[in-house]
Formats: C-alpha cells, structure tokens, sequence
C-alpha cells in the first residue's frame, strides 16, 4: 500500500510515519461517534483491514486482521451497533476539504454497482450497471467526489432505491430503511449532494458528470448556486443559440457535422496511465445570461454552451451542456470535463484495493457505513499521497569512502 502512494517527495520511513500518524489521527476523528470503547476498537481494526494487504475485505478476512475468532465484531459494527454512518460522512467530507481543498475544485458526479446474489441486500434489483456494461443483478450507489490539484477523493454517497423497492413498505422494513426515505431518481440524490456540500462550505467552482445527470434539475440548481458545469447529455440533445457570433439550432449530433473544421482543437483531458488524453474539442458559446435572472450569488454573465469531444482513434463524439463565467476558454471546460476520469479511477482504486464491494451486510445502515468507513480509508490515503509528495526529498551526505559504483546500487539487508 505505501509503494501504492509514492512518486516521489518524501522518503519511505517519512511516508511510514505520515501514515501512521494520519490512520491515528483518523481514529481519533471517529471516536466520538461511539458510544463505547468496544465499538470504537472495531472501527479502528476495521479501518486497519480495509488499508491491509489482503485481496478481500470479507467479515471472515477483516475478523482474521484483527485477530477475532470470528466476523461477528464487524458484523455488528455494520448492522448492529447504533451509530450515524452519515455524521461519519461528514468526518470524511471535512477530512478531504481540509487536506484536498480548493476554491477551484471540481465536485464529480457518478454511480457504480455492486453485483449481488438473490433479493435481500437494500436497493438490490435486475438494472444497468456501467460497471458490468449490461442490466444485471446489483446494488447502485451514487457518490460525489472531490477533484482538485492536490488529489480526489470522495465525500458523499447514497444507495439507491429502485421504485420497486420504495414501493413495498414490507422489504424497506426488512432492509431496515428509515422511514423519511422516499423515491428519489439519481439526479435528485446528485442535487441533494450538492446542495449538502454548499451547505457545508465545501470549496468548489464546478460540477461534471455523465449523461444520465446532465439535464433538468440538476442544471438549474447549480446555476442558482453560481456554480459552472460540464454535463454530459445525448447526442440527440437539442441545442440552440441566440449569439451574434454562432446561431445554431438542431440535435447535438447535427450541430456537431456542420461545424467548421477552424472550430476543433486537440487539447488533453489530463494525464492517464497512458500518458495525456488526447481528443479533438469543440466548444460553441450559445447565449450570455445574467446570473441575477437566477438570483445567483456570483454576479455577472455567464454563458450556456455546447462542448463536443471527439476520439482521435475512432472519431466518436461525445456531448456537453456547459455553463461558465463569459469569457472561460476552452481549455478551462476540458479540465472539467476530464476530472470525470478521476471518479472511474476512485471507484476501481477502492474496488480493488479497500473492499468497496465487499459489503456482506444486507440493511440500509449496512451499506452505508461499510461504504463511508472505505470512504474515509481512500481519503487517508489521497492525503498521504498529497503530503508525501509534496515533502522536499532530504538531502544526505555521500561518505568519502563510497564510490559511486560500489555502493550506490547495493541492496541493505534491511532494506524495504
């Protein structure tokens, strides 16, 4: 895990003691939470399994890392014991802002499914996942996530509720959902999250998010708040101006074929695995808007436009409805826009290293407790990797005996 977070900066035994120090830190935070010391050591063996070196993070391999006889610790951490899984949330929240904030942050918006065996778990039901590409059996979990210079990590989820689940009042029951919930699509859960992140103070000036948010409620809230996007919508998105400088009028996919080729420019959407992410762009500013016609708290004009992204290996478009202060260039709303993969990176990075889909509970608080402490395990580790890599390397003194050759290549027996 500590070869996971560095690329450079500080030394391994100053990243060991920066993560020793943060885990301590975090139990500390938490602590309060718990009503007894008990409870509060199994949520601190819990942390320790989720950020340990085991493939799975089950009841069975968690109790082991803690050296319990068995998983019925954790299993009553996560559905038994009584405490606020959405107060540990907010610890988490101000966790990220205080270690990843900035006034320029972007906030993304996306979902991932959990793959689920029978009916019972909450929220379980046959729909599309992008995770497995295909309707299947499974859990989804909508989540917001922090996206700045110093690192991304999330700060906000909710499960979802299928209509077929909001409407038996038996199985809500069974899964132990509280009664205030209600039916909510995923755009309202995004407007909630967001909504809960203004009210927060959370530092952000953006929000992205996929086709399945980029429409409707979710625009007009964020303009009310003053807030710029990039959502992505349909190719048969219709998109029209009133501007001196481009008039169109018609379906994204049309508006995109017509344009002239001086419109489009190779930009990078960020660095990947496989170095930058490039793509052809083309941006269209539609109509400048007043922001007190929304009675928003940043003043001035702002502009609605359309972003169109282009593959340069297969030329497939993709579409944007955008909303930014006026004068905003393009390569402002590509960074946006591109911050989108930082989630897919979150969701696989949790996934596969700290057990986001290893959730054996069943209930409502189940899930939402075992998804907040994983949560809170991926923000310690965005804040190591943040701080470890912003430490100056300290610089020691070669002895006048070793030679280059000699020694500088020869392994120590204690070496890590």
């Amino acid at each position: 895990m500590i070869q996971n977070l560095m690329t450079g900066g500080a030394s391994i035994e100053d990243t060991l003691a920066l993560w020793a120090s943060s885990l301590r830190e975090a139990k500390r935070r938490i602590r309060p939470l718990f009503t007894q010391d008990r409870v509060a050591t199994s949520a601190g063996q819990f942390l320790d399994a989720l950020l340990g070196n085991e493939p799975r993070k089950t009841g069975w391999m968690r109790a082991e890392a803690a050296g319990d006889g068995g998983p019925w610790r954790q299993q009553a951490l996560l559905g038994r014991g009584r405490w606020d899984a959405n107060a540990l949330r907010d610890i988490v929240r101000d966790y990220v802002v205080e270690h990843l904030g900035d006034n320029d942050a972007i906030l993304v918006i996306d979902e991932t499914g959990f793959l689920k065996q029978g009916k019972a778990s909450c929220g379980v039901g046959r729909q599309y996942t992008g995770s497995a590409g295909k309707i299947t059996n499974c859990q989804i979990g909508v989540f917001a996530s922090y996206v700045s210079d110093k690192g991304h990590a999330f700060i906000d989820r909710a499960l979802y509720l299928p209509k077929a689940w909001t409407s038996d009042p038996d199985r809500l029951a069974a899964a132990h959902v509280p009664e205030i919930v209600a039916f909510a699509t995923k755009p309202r859960l995004a407007v909630g999250m967001i909504a809960g992140a203004i009210t927060a103070g959370v530092p952000f000036a953006w929000v992205a998010a996929d086709s399945v948010y980029g429409v409707g409620e979710l625009e007009t809230a964020l303009r009310r708040a003053g807030k710029g996007y990039v959502l992505g919508v349909s190719a048969n998105h219709w998109f029209g101006s009133w501007s001196a400088e481009l008039v169109v009028a018609g379906e994204a996919k049309d508006i995109a074929q017509a344009l002239p080729t001086e419109f489009w420019k190779r930009l990078s959407a960020g660095h990947g695995t496989k170095g930058e992410r490039l793509y052809d762009w083309a941006y269209c500013p539609l109509a400048d808007l007043d922001a007190a016609e929304f009675d928003a708290p940043v003043p001035g004009l702002w502009t609605r436009g359309m972003l169109i992204r282009r593959s340069l290996a297969d030329g497939e478009l993709a579409y944007f409805t955008t909303w930014c202060p006026r004068g905003t260039p393009i390569e402002t709303l590509v960074r946006v826009e591109g911050a989108r993969w930082r989630v897919e990176e979150g969701f696989e990075t949790t996934k596969n290293e700290l057990g986001l889909d290893h959730n054996e509970s069943r209930s409502w608080h189940g899930w939402h407790r075992h998804v907040s402490l994983v949560m809170l395990a991926y923000a310690i580790m965005a804040a190591v990797r943040y701080q470890a890599n912003a430490t100056t390397p300290k610089k020691t003194m070669r002895s006048p005996r070793q030679s280059l050759s000699g020694g500088r290549f020869r392994k120590s027996a204690a070496s890590p």
